[in-house]
């Protein structure tokens, strides 16, 4: 028996007026969290800042960043199996989010949208409920 595939990502989590933003990117039915996989070299942090930035044009300093919570999930649109480890994190930043690079839409989410997103999220927005920061 092999092990599952984890796939590990860094987020960015962005509550305002109790909802939380969220991505969909281009040919996706879900949605997600700006972020994405860490590139050689990055911390987990860095990665969830420049994937804010990339995706939905906000800066983001990875030193003002606080662990949130890991969330581990299976993966969507990944073969069978596959897991994900959702590293999330939250800090102030700069700037209005907006649609940018492979993302096409982004939403403001409360609990209510539990079946638009992927798997993580899902577990992501019961978390942020718990904590009584999203409706």
């Amino acid at each position: 028996m092999t092990a599952p595939v984890v796939v590990v990502a860094a987020a960015w989590v962005h509550v305002r007026d109790r909802r939380v933003l969220t991505v969909r990117a281009h040919g996706s039915d879900a949605f997600y969290l700006p972020g994405g996989k860490p590139e050689p070299g990055e911390t987990d942090a860095e990665a969830a800042a420049r994937e804010a930035a990339e995706e939905v044009g906000v800066h983001v300093d990875p030193a003002g960043l606080s662990h949130l919570v890991t969330i581990d999930a299976p993966a969507h649109n990944r073969p069978p199996g596959t897991r994900v480890r959702l590293v999330c994190f939250t800090g102030p930043s700069h700037g209005e989010p907006a649609p940018a690079a492979e993302i096409v839409e982004i939403a403001w989410f409360t609990t209510a949208d539990r079946p638009r997103c992927a798997p993580a999220i899902r577990i992501l927005l019961g978390e942020l409920a718990n904590a009584d920061l999203i409706d």
